[in-house]
């Protein structure tokens, strides 16, 4: 079976949609191929690297990407995880699998927020790549 190619999008590619690669990436190795961007880019939160560096999952190499590098068709399953799905040019909204998460931006929050934020998505993280079985 080839590999599954994953999508995840956000409005930043700061917080959540980054926490959602570094699971994909750890948790889905050698099942899916993963990647995140932002409807426009920015940085990657210092607080997210913190968190998933708590549970063991190294984040900080990974940098923000505009969605706009990237061509819908070479994704399966586009996610994503703030609820801006409805901004998505259609083609990013036809994909096999679309998912929209709508989470908390932890951004500005506190650390228990990024916490919770992260657990979250590890929850949904491991569905997705279980639905892909």
């Amino acid at each position: 079976m080839a590999m599954k190619s994953i999508m995840f999008v956000c409005k930043q590619n700061s917080c959540r949609s980054q926490m959602a690669e570094g699971f994909a990436r750890t948790l889905g190795a050698g099942k899916v191929v993963v990647t995140s961007s932002g409807l426009e880019a920015s940085k990657v939160n210092p607080t997210a690297v913190e968190v998933m560096s708590e549970i063991g999952i190294d984040i900080s190499e990974q940098t923000s990407k505009p969605l706009i590098e990237f061509n819908p068709n070479d994704f399966n399953a586009v996610i994503s995880l703030c609820g801006c799905g409805v901004n998505l040019p259609e083609p990013w909204v036809l994909r096999e699998v679309f998912q929209d998460w709508q989470l908390d931006d932890p951004a500005g929050e506190p650390i228990e927020t990024f916490r919770r934020v992260r657990d979250e998505i590890k929850e949904r993280v491991v569905k997705l790549i279980d639905a892909f079985k």
